[in-house]
């Protein structure tokens, strides 16, 4: 199996990013808390995704059964999990911003140390 630009690995349902910011040694994985999303049938016998969209190969997809191409019309768009894990790591970066806080600072000393709080993140459309 190849290493994509993005890795989704079902069995803990956590999307991997290494495009944009990240890259192969500071890729960024996040489980996504989303039973009803996981538990689609059209994932049914999927172990985990590679994905890197670039024209040259074709992105692989480990099943039970061994590994095939990524089929968007069996599968959907793979921007499904590019959405899922945008929304899961802004609500992680809020959170990360959020808990940082010293005894006595106020908000303009806080946006002054951290820069201000995140209020979106989109990655790089598919």
């Amino acid at each position: 199996m190849k290493h994509g630009s993005w890795t989704v690995t079902f069995a803990d349902k956590r999307v991997i990013k290494r495009c944009d910011e990240f890259d192969a040694s500071s890729a960024f994985g996040i489980e996504i808390n989303d039973d009803a999303f996981w538990s689609q049938s059209k994932f049914d016998g999927l172990r985990a995704i590679q994905f890197t969209n670039d024209n040259t190969d074709n992105d692989q997809v480990e099943t039970n059964t061994g590994n095939v191409s990524y089929d968007s019309s069996t599968l959907g768009s793979f921007q499904q999990f590019v959405d899922k894990f945008d929304a899961a790591y802004l609500a992680y970066k809020q959170d990360e911003w959020d808990n940082n806080n010293v005894d006595g600072e106020t908000e303009e000393q806080k946006v002054a140390r951290l820069g201000a709080r995140l209020t979106s993140y989109t990655s790089t459309p598919i």
